[in-house]
């Protein structure tokens, strides 16, 4: 075995790094966990997100629920936080009970119920016209897969560096679960305006750390799926524009497949997808390539919520960046599974960028 240069880059990942990081100078540093759980048979679940951004004083906190109905409870809040010593903000809390093997969710408080969820492109609107109401959840993630991903460095353990104003993160991680629990949306006993869903189910749960903006890429496209406990996949395609020199990158292709207990890492991948009058996905066609085989992928999105995050730059230019969340049902090897498919684009001209315009 060759030895490691100190110009080479290693992943590293560490039992301590599923736990906060003390923060970069980075006005932008962003610590985040995301979890997601889905129970096929249920039809329903849905996704949690915390991103400090305690160099700013606030946190992002994000909850999403596809309910079995076609409802969508969705809540996303700043609340202000002092420091990064914890990922619990706004009712939101993700506990590290054994690095690697065991997580908790815990959330009370309230979600916006949208009989329509397509109204949550104009959110002043949708917070306005929809019924708040309350809500509580309990979930236990246990891993049933190895870790994908880390902390890029050099072999001798100096940091690789990145440019803040252009960073997503700067480390990253993912790992498939075994998700069980409740989630509550509303009062059971109100004359049945309640939903209880009793979730055994699996899910994806990702770690990132580092300065971050989300206008960093110029568009994703990204699939967390789960078919069983011994087969889930997760791809993705970015494309992060122009190089230094002006120059359109080539999109990048990533992911890993889980078969039996093990990662095949994804060489290559594509997805297509076919879009709505307004550009958001309704079907897809993926294909991926392991060392091992080859894998095609069908998509069909059950419960859709458009999202947005905007950004004024300090010459005064208005970023916006739309973020369709969808719970979508997957065939694979004559399996059906369940998960998300999560399309970033940056709109220009009133246009996400990444999706073809309309004739």
């Amino acid at each position: 075995m060759s030895e490691q240069t100190s110009d080479e880059i290693v992943v590293v990942l560490e039992p301590e790094d599923e736990y906060t990081h003390v923060p970069d100078e980075a006005e932008n540093y962003n610590e985040s966990m995301y979890l997601n759980a889905f129970d096929i048979g249920l039809q329903g679940g849905g996704w949690f997100r915390l991103g400090n951004r305690v160099n700013e004083g606030y946190a992002e906190m994000t909850v999403c629920l596809y309910l079995p109905d076609g409802r969508v409870g969705f809540i996303y809040d700043r609340p202000k936080i002092e420091n990064n010593d914890r990922m619990s903000a706004g009712g939101l809390t993700i506990s590290v009970v054994e690095p690697f093997e065991h997580l908790t969710v815990e959330y009370s408080g309230s979600v916006c119920l949208l009989d329509d969820p397509s109204e949550m492109a104009d959110p002043r609107a949708a917070f306005r016209n929809n019924p708040m109401v309350d809500c509580t959840v309990s979930l236990d993630y246990r891993g049933v897969s190895p870790m994908y991903g880390g902390k890029p460095q050099y072999a001798d353990g100096r940091e690789v560096e990145v440019e803040a104003g252009k960073s997503f993160a700067k480390a990253h991680y993912e790992q498939h679960c075994s998700v069980t629990g409740t989630i509550t949306v509303g009062a059971p006993d109100s004359g049945g305006a309640g939903t209880v869903m009793e979730i055994d189910g699996l899910g994806l749960r990702d770690k990132s750390w580092g300065p971050r903006y989300w206008q960093a890429l110029t568009w994703y496209r990204w699939l967390p799926m789960v078919f069983s406990d011994d087969f889930a996949m997760m791809l993705s395609v970015i494309d992060r524009g122009l190089d230094r020199d002006g120059v359109p990158r080539d999109p990048a292709a990533s992911g890993m497949v889980l078969v039996g207990d093990e990662y095949h890492k994804v060489l290559d991948c594509r997805i297509d997808a076919d879009y709505d009058d307004n550009g958001e996905q309704t079907t897809m066609r993926a294909w991926a390539k392991t060392a091992e085989r080859e894998y095609e992928i069908t998509g069909e999105v059950l419960s859709m919520i458009p999202l947005r995050n905007r950004r004024t730059t300090p010459d005064g230019e208005q970023l916006h960046t739309r973020i369709t969340e969808a719970m979508t049902r997957y065939e694979c090897d004559g399996q059906v599974g369940i998960g998300m498919s999560e399309f970033l684009d940056q709109v220009v001209d009133g246009w996400p960028i990444g999706v073809p315009a309309p004739v």
